[in-house]
């Protein structure tokens, strides 16, 4: 007896451009950049890549609009009551906890520094830096220094996220890191060896924050 063929399941929501982005940050998130194709995102929305390209030009579309949703739902807005200082802390918090969550973000901003989500975290910046009274010469070089400075720890923190296995404790991959360190020789690294011990208990956040207090100190003394 011939059976018939089944039909595929159907969309139970029309396609869009949401939809799309919503799907691309799901399969960022799972496999990576490498990992985001037209063909894997048309089998995740149950569609054809045609369909998608209605909605989306290609990849480097994909991969800024992916960015700017993360980074919307994530970094809070400014809070027009917040000192020039508080404004800095909690921007940069918010970029930090975005990219930790999403590792691919932190590539994406620094690789595409002229799209809307990179523009947006230096406007930002630029803007608090300018009621922090920074002299006109000295604005884009102290705006430039927090960006970076933000992009570059919160990129390397997720680097070694995404490194360790998901069974991996954090506390014993640093008390191992901070083992490795004492035994160093003593001649070639003191300075490393002098501090092994607070690898061993530092928290990322917390250090972090610690940096950008550093600058905004360094900022105000001037």
């Amino acid at each position: 007896m011939a059976t018939r063929a089944r039909r595929p399941e159907r969309r139970q929501e029309p396609l869009s451009r949401e939809r799309i982005v919503g799907a691309a940050v799901e399969l960022l998130d799972t496999v990576g950049e490498g990992g985001l194709t037209f063909r894997a995102l048309a089998e995740r929305l149950t569609t054809g890549p045609g369909a998608i390209y209605w909605h989306v030009t290609g990849k480097a579309e994909l991969l800024a609009a992916a960015t700017e949703a993360v980074m919307a739902t994530t970094v809070p807005p400014d809070d027009a009551d917040a000192t020039p200082q508080e404004a800095i802390r909690a921007l940069a918090l918010g970029v930090f906890d975005a990219i930790d969550a999403h590792p691919w973000v932190g590539a994406q901003l620094a690789r595409a520094s002229w799209q809307p989500p990179m523009l947006g975290v230096f406007e930002r910046v630029g803007r608090q830096v300018q009621a922090l009274g920074v002299p006109d010469r000295s604005q884009f070089t102290v705006a430039s220094t927090l960006v970076n400075y933000v992009l570059g720890v919160a990129g390397q923190n997720a680097v070694v996220g995404e490194t360790l296995q998901p069974d991996t404790d954090r506390t014993e991959f640093l008390g191992a890191v901070a083992d490795a360190w004492a035994g160093l020789d003593a001649a070639a690294y003191p300075f490393t060896r002098a501090v092994a011990a607070q690898m061993r208990d530092h928290d990322d956040r917390a250090e972090f924050l610690a940096g950008i207090e550093l600058i905004l100190a360094g900022i105000t003394a001037r």
